[in-house]
This record gives C-alpha cells, structure tokens and sequence, in this order.
C-alpha cells in the first residue's frame, strides 16, 4: 500500500475540516444542549425512566448515533463529490494510487471527523446527566465501526450524487429519518406489538440497540444481531465501491 498517497489524501481532508475547527466544536455542542432541553426536561419531565435508566441519559446513545451517522455520511460524500465537481478527480486517478489507497484516506479522514464529533456530544452529555458506560471497550468498538460503515455509504452517495442537491437528499430524506425513526429517543418495546415488528425492518434499530447496551446493559434487540447487522452493512458497502471502481461507474464518465 502506498502509505504517503493515503496520508496525502488523509491531511488533505482533515486540513479541511481543522480550518472550521472551532464551527465543528461549536455545532454539536449547541444541537446537543438543545437536545437535552427539549427532550431531557420538557419529555423527561413527564417520562422519568426508560428500563430503569433516566430519560435524559437514555436518549445520550441515541443522540451520539444521530450525529455520528449524518456527518459521517454528509463528510465522506462531500469530501468525494467535490474533486468530482471541479475536475481533480481524474489527477488522483492517473496518479500511481490504487482505489483501496484512495478509499483509506477519504473514509478514514470523514470517520475520524464524525468520531471527534461523536466524542465532543458525549463529553457535553455529561454536562447534563450522571452517566456511567458499562461497556468502554465495546462502546469505543460501535462508534469506530459506526463511524467507518456510514462514512463508506457517504463516500458511495459522493459518487453517485450528480449535483449538490443529490448529494444532500440521502443524509436529510433517508438517514436521518431512519435514526429518528430507529429507537434514538425511546425504546421500541414502547410501541404497539405490530409497529415493533415494523420497525425491526430499519437497519439502524440494530445499530442504535447495540450502542446503548455497551451504555446500559439492556438492549432492544440482542447484541449478536446488532454486531451481524453492522458487520453485513460494513461489507455490502465496502463490496459495491469495490465495484464502482472495478467499472469506473460515475467516475470516469
């Protein structure tokens, strides 16, 4: 492997990113206070505990997972679309860097960016909670790999988006309502026993459920599902930009 391609790519990408430090520091630490006003006192309020957890450290998993998975993705298709759209695309690609090299270093730079964020939303969690993780290690390991899954699907929209309103339509109309809809703010053993069924079918349910036990101990769904769902998630991406590149498909036309 080319390791100076992938650090070049790398710096490239996180130069970016530390040029708006202070924006990206800002951004999450206000959302998430907003969050804990509106959910934490205003639902808290009249929901004290939600399977013997306080309502405003129940939601902590959940708000991490929202942020987590939407700058992952909104970084990595924006840090791939953008040599797309001025036309540098076709420099890296007649350099002496193969796909996986280019792939290290635009996956790794937006993972790294949603990983900082994810870890500014929790310190700021405790700013408003008492929380304690029972699971350190395993909740390290569901960030990482949440932070590396998403930001493989925004490299794939990167490709595939055409202009800047396609390439902001998945993060706003799919993703985002998928986390909401996901058990980010409330267990789905809360729901009627048709619409837990339905909500099943939303891949982020198991993303979701797996981080929250690595906080709580207790989980919607059982933490072998919630490992298997990412881990097939991880592969069907990493397996459809293997593909993109193998037919150059949106990239060389």
């Amino acid at each position: 492997m080319n390791y100076q391609a992938v650090k070049a790519i790398y710096t490239f990408e996180m130069a970016r990113f530390f040029r708006t430090l202070m924006q990206s520091f800002l951004s999450p630490v206000i959302s998430t206070s907003l969050y804990f006003v509106v959910f934490g006192s205003a639902i808290g309020s009249r929901i004290q505990e939600v399977e013997g957890v306080s309502y405003g450290a129940f939601i902590v998993p959940g708000l991490v997972m929202l942020s987590v998975m939407t700058q992952s993705t909104s970084n990595a298709s924006f840090g791939i679309y953008f040599p797309k759209f001025i036309g540098t695309i076709y420099e890296l690609l007649s350099a002496p860097v193969n796909f996986l090299e280019i792939v290290v270093g635009y996956v790794g730079a937006a993972a790294t960016k949603a990983l900082f964020i994810g870890l500014v939303i929790l310190a700021t969690a405790y700013l408003f909670v008492d929380l304690t993780i029972a699971h350190p290690v395993a909740m390290i390991g569901f960030l990482l790999l949440t932070c590396l899954s998403f930001s493989l699907l925004g490299f794939i929209i990167g490709i595939w988006a055409k202009n800047f309103e396609q390439l902001q339509l998945v993060p706003l109309m799919v993703v985002t309502p998928l986390v909401f809809l996901g058990g980010s703010f409330y267990s789905i053993s809360m729901l009627p026993p048709f619409w837990q069924n339905v909500t099943l079918f939303n891949p982020v349910v198991y993303l979701i459920s797996g981080f929250r036990w690595s906080f709580f101990g207790t989980a919607d769904v059982a933490i072998g599902y919630s490992l298997a769902a990412i881990a097939i998630f991880t592969l069907i991406c990493m397996g459809f930009i293997w593909w993109i590149f193998k037919t150059g498909w949106r990239i060389r036309s």
